[in-house]
């Protein structure tokens, strides 16, 4: 079992930035893709980014250029680095694992975490 934990959520500016973390921990994530989701109040849980184990991204449309996803160097932790937040940012971001490579569908991953508020003020 792989367990996850997030931090880094907080109450930001619009136009401003934050750093989210996820850290793994229990069994091994060698091979593991790890990604981003977010749930808005009243929406689905929608895909961010992710990263494969040797560190290909992929990224939803609405957040490239402004996110950066990337793991450490002993690949136990995903980062994400927000940048130019908007107040549709706002939301519960989850980091979730996977034994495969990165996908854009939550029903891939059998690992989440248990999630960490964003809150982007205009």
């Amino acid at each position: 079992q792989v367990q996850l934990v997030e931090s880094g959520g907080g109450l930001v500016q619009a136009g401003g930035s934050l750093r989210l973390s996820c850290a793994a921990s229990g069994r091994t994530v060698t091979g593991h893709a790890m990604g981003w989701f977010r749930q808005a109040p009243g929406k689905e849980r929608e895909f961010v980014a992710a990263v494969s184990w040797t560190g290909t991204t992929i990224y939803t449309d609405s957040v490239k250029g402004r996110f950066t996803i990337s793991r450490d160097s002993a690949k136990t932790t995903v980062g994400l680095q927000m940048n130019s937040l908007k107040p549709e940012d706002t939301a519960i971001y989850y980091c979730a694992a996977r034994n495969y490579g990165p996908s854009s569908s939550e029903r891939d991953y059998p690992y989440w975490g248990q999630g960490t508020q964003v809150t982007v003020a205009s």
